[in-house]
């Protein structure tokens, strides 16, 4: 688990593995959080049970501060690829979606990758705040995107997994 206190507005906070009992609060962040900030899209068929099929066999990291689930990221290791960043309204512009980016690229073993909708234009930007980079464009049922690369600095290339 680790603690992030320096560079964050929120004190307390801390990302840590998943666990099982998180699913329900999770389940419920991930659908309010994507009716609140994908508001171009149709989310009368999105479901509680949505969560359960975007986690599988990722690696999940949760942002808890002073003990209450912010926001989580999952992670495919094979491919370095950030699938999911989600933190809740209530908790965004207070460095939590920074610090769960941070854990998440310290899991990458090489450049990292990610696809963000182009109609979300404030993830664009908070990706590329944070180093990354548009290395082009393409299209999915959800809409259009963005791949996203995030290449590690030369002395973390070889570093070993956390």
């Amino acid at each position: 688990m680790k603690t992030f206190n320096n560079c964050i507005k929120e004190k307390n906070l801390q990302i840590r593995a998943w666990r099982e009992s998180d699913r329900p609060f999770l389940r419920t962040l991930y659908l309010h959080t994507r009716r609140h900030a994908w508001t171009w899209m149709d989310g009368s068929r999105w479901r509680l049970e949505d969560f359960d099929a975007l986690i599988r066999g990722e690696r999940v990291l949760v942002a808890s501060v002073s003990g209450h689930r912010a926001g989580f990221a999952a992670i495919w290791l094979p491919d370095n690829f950030l699938h999911s960043l989600f933190v809740a309204p209530q908790w965004q512009g207070k460095g939590i979606g920074s610090a769960l980016l941070q854990a998440a690229q310290d899991t990458f073993t090489s450049t990292g990758a990610l696809k963000c909708l182009v109609k979300n234009d404030a993830a664009r930007r908070f990706y590329l705040r944070h180093g990354w980079h548009i290395a082009s464009r393409g299209d999915a049922p959800q809409g259009d995107y963005w791949l996203m690369h995030y290449p590690l600095p030369p002395r973390r290339r070889n570093a070993p997994l956390p």
